[in-house]
């Protein structure tokens, strides 16, 4: 599922100059085999962390072999797409230049960004819809050491939406870090959580300054706030406090 227009990077183009820029995506690709699945939390989380892994990369950045294509990404509007695929299509799309991050039950596959109309042709014929997936446990309570991806109730998302989404906040959270906090979360290999916020938390986050991602409304939902993130006591501290 695609994600359009959020989150903007802070430090590069105004919303005209975004426009009239070339259009890039990050991929993303999910393992999704029809027999053992992920569970649905997991592959939130899992996607957030590649999302961020990759804008760590030592290749993102400064004269890295992606960095050309990240800032040309951050200076357009920021997309993600995710797809699925399993067997060997699953095979073949992890034989291309990436990253596979992995979580308890679900690997996701991250690419450099690729204009909007340069998909490979492995990736191209992976499938967007069909990435509807279930918690079978409820998930365990969100760690306050990380920080906390919390989603709207109010919106009711496909899985490959919201690892968009949660992918968003992950990037805005990585914006708003110094470059030691930034390193000390990637040391930490990038311990966050994914919850649905209970409608009074859901409105107490929006008007806490913290970051917001919102959709533009191109797919599945209308525009609006899909995702806050709330910083963690001890990895990706944000302005405004973390409720006691």
């Amino acid at each position: 599922m695609s994600s359009d227009d959020t989150p903007q990077s802070p430090f590069h183009n105004g919303p005209a100059d975004r426009d009239e820029a070339p259009q890039y995506v990050l991929p993303l690709v999910v393992h999704l085999e029809k027999t053992d699945p992920p569970a649905r939390t997991d592959a939130l989380r899992t996607a957030a962390r590649a999302v961020l892994t990759i804008l760590s990369d030592e290749r993102s950045t400064g004269e890295g072999e992606w960095a050309g294509a990240m800032r040309d990404w951050e200076d357009a509007r920021i997309r993600k797409v995710v797809r699925r695929a399993r067997g060997a299509e699953w095979r073949k799309a992890a034989a291309l230049p990436g990253i596979t991050v992995t979580g308890g039950s679900a690997e996701v596959r991250v690419y450099p960004p690729i204009p909007l109309d340069g998909w490979p042709k492995e990736l191209a014929k992976l499938q967007v819809s069909g990435t509807d997936l279930d918690d079978p446990e409820p998930p365990a309570a969100p760690d306050p050491e990380g920080p906390v991806l919390w989603l709207n109730p109010e919106l009711e998302m496909s899985a490959g939406k919201t690892m968009a989404q949660v992918g968003h906040g992950a990037q805005l959270a990585w914006w708003e870090l110094s470059d030691t906090e930034r390193k000390a979360w990637r040391e930490a290999g990038f311990p966050l959580s994914v919850a649905t916020a209970a409608p009074d938390r859901w409105r107490e986050l929006t008007a806490s300054g913290l970051p917001v991602v919102r959709d533009a409304g191109f797919t599945e939902i209308a525009p609006g706030p899909t995702v806050v993130v709330e910083g963690g006591a001890a990895f990706c501290t944000l302005p405004g406090a973390r409720r006691p």
